[in-house]
């Protein structure tokens, strides 16, 4: 257990030292809106409202999973539940697998993050790694009931896992038991990347398994093969790692591909989205809801006060968008002009 605590604070000390950085870009920089320089509309009435889970959200928005040790997580996930809360967005936490000890005992994870959100979807999380290894359906209902979430998420890293000095390597098999714990669990089943991006062929698989909805997750921001090298002891390790800089899909094209390959799934939209353009732009090209996380991180780790205030930023430069595309709604926005 604390070789894992140990492991995910190091990761988080490396994405907070700024050493993460994808070596791809997240692909919207390349996308550019028409600009509507007469629009009919009150910029305080844009409607940014969307379902979620079936809660009623204050904007399309999710925050995403993030790491750490139980100690960290305690502190950053109580601020981010109080500030999702107050925004009405959405939240996601980090794998809970460190929270499942020998007792059931869950240290930073608690009933206590819902009394702090009681009307924001929160989402599980568990590794997909994990399914083989003796993880079933009896533990990804400890891990939905002891946050009482809305539903579960799974995470893909294989390139992570690959990377990692001592990640699980062996993933025949992880495919069948995801679709048997999909099909077993009373819960909606939330499939995403963790940075590397969601194939259109992948996210049509997945949804033929009947998960609810995929995180396209793509290339662009935090890159685990390259945490990995910074954290690794070894020489041949850092090496390894050091030639998967730039793999990946990057966002804005996993995005624009799953919707068109899977255009009635409800799909997430991260990796890489640095602002609320960027997250108007996502939405644009087909995401339902947006995700961010190491963009967040820093907010995190001061206050609920600090990461209400980046949000409150993010979700006013998406009404400037829609406000500049003469958009009044999500609705609107996803048919907005591009350029060329």
């Amino acid at each position: 257990m604390s070789d894992i605590v140990n492991r995910k604070d190091q990761h988080l000390d490396v994405i907070l030292a700024g050493l993460a950085t994808h070596g791809l870009a997240n692909g919207f920089g390349e996308v550019r809106f028409v600009h509507e320089a007469l629009p009919d509309l009150d910029h305080g009435k844009i409607d940014l409202g969307t379902d979620f889970l079936g809660r009623r959200l204050k904007a399309p928005l999710l925050i995403s999973s993030m790491t750490g040790g139980p100690a960290r997580a305690e502190a950053i996930n109580a601020r981010l539940a109080e500030a999702a809360q107050h925004l009405g967005i959405a939240l996601a936490v980090g794998s809970q697998r460190a929270a499942l000890d020998a007792d059931g005992a869950t240290p930073g994870l608690d009933m206590a993050l819902r009394l702090k959100a009681p009307d924001t979807p929160i989402l599980a999380n568990i590794g997909a790694a994990q399914l083989t290894r003796g993880f079933g359906v009896d533990e990804a209902r400890r891990v939905l009931d002891m946050i009482a979430a809305d539903a579960l998420i799974v995470h893909l890293n294989p390139l992570q896992e690959a990377c990692q000095p001592e990640g699980d390597r062996d993933w025949w098999g992880v495919g069948a038991a995801l679709e048997a714990l999909v099909k077993a669990i009373d819960a909606p089943v939330v499939v995403k990347e963790t940075g590397a991006g969601i194939s259109a062929a992948t996210a049509r698989r997945l949804f033929a398994m009947g998960v609810a909805a995929v995180d396209v997750a793509g290339a662009g921001g935090s890159n685990w093969a390259t945490v990995e090298g910074e954290r690794a002891g070894g020489e041949a390790d850092k090496a390894h790692a050091a030639a998967f800089a730039d793999w990946g899909i990057p966002s804005a094209r996993a995005i624009a591909e799953v919707r068109s390959a899977c255009p009635r799934g409800l799909i997430i939209g991260s990796g890489g989205i640095r602002d609320g353009v960027e997250a108007a732009k996502a939405i644009r090209l087909g995401a339902d809801m947006v995700g961010q996380a190491a963009g967040v991180l820093t907010a995190a780790m001061v206050s609920t006060e600090a990461v209400v205030e980046h949000f409150q930023t993010v979700i006013r430069q998406m009404r400037t968008v829609c406000f500049c595309t003469g958009s009044a709604n999500l609705t609107a926005l996803r048919r907005a002009p591009l350029q060329g």
